[in-house]
């Protein structure tokens, strides 16, 4: 039987200079997907939990593309995050933070990616002890001047800004030194998915190799 690598927040922040932010309506398409980003070179992969077919193309996932690792993002409750350990995510983003989802992603092992988008909210983070932050909404919220002005009364925070990045912009975000990886869903965009264009998924995934330089 494999062994399931565990991995910290750093480590799935770190693993490629974006994350993929998902959304599926069609369990169909959840393998042949994820199979299309790793070969891109993405394997961290953030399936939100907007939609009543996630959960299912979660476990799609983890059951058949070993190479990928699959996370749930939109995670708002307890139960939502455990509902997302069960059906095989092994990180867990969310849009805020309360101290209840991230003890609940303790309890089950789940790396969390806490959503923050104030000076307060970074300091609830960082008194329940996470370090590696989502700066979301990031471009509504301030952007890269936030994120420079943070530096300093926050300079052990390490970020992913997600909200309004893109391949034009996400290079901004990326030369920050607080800035470890961005989240976007421009790699996954849902006309691709309607038609089943795996091979346009595979080069918007591989052309994310170039933003880290």
């Amino acid at each position: 039987m494999a062994v399931i690598q565990t991995f910290t927040a750093l480590q799935v922040m770190q693993d490629a200079p974006v994350i993929p932010v998902i959304v599926l309506h069609d369990v169909a398409h959840a393998v042949p997907m994820a199979r299309a980003l790793v070969a891109g070179g993405v394997r961290m992969l953030e399936v939100t939990l907007r939609t009543p077919q996630a959960l299912a193309c979660m476990e799609a996932i983890a059951r058949d593309v070993q190479e990928a690792v699959v996370g749930a993002g939109t995670v708002r409750n307890p139960a939502e995050a455990q509902s997302a350990a069960r059906a095989g995510a092994r990180f867990a983003v969310s849009p805020g933070y309360t101290s209840r989802v991230g003890q609940a992603c303790r309890d089950l092992g789940l790396p969390l990616l806490p959503g923050v988008a104030t000076g307060s909210e970074i300091m609830m983070a960082l008194e329940d002890g996470f370090t590696q932050l989502k700066f979301f909404p990031a471009l509504q919220a301030g952007g890269t001047a936030m994120l420079k002005a943070w530096s300093g009364p926050f300079g052990e925070v390490k970020f992913c800004p997600t909200g309004g990045v893109t391949l034009q912009n996400a290079h901004e975000f990326l030369a920050l030194p607080n800035v470890v990886c961005v989240g976007g869903s421009w790699l996954v965009p849902a006309d691709a998915l309607e038609t089943g264009d795996w091979a346009r998924i595979t080069r918007l995934a591989g052309e994310t190799a170039a933003l880290r330089g």
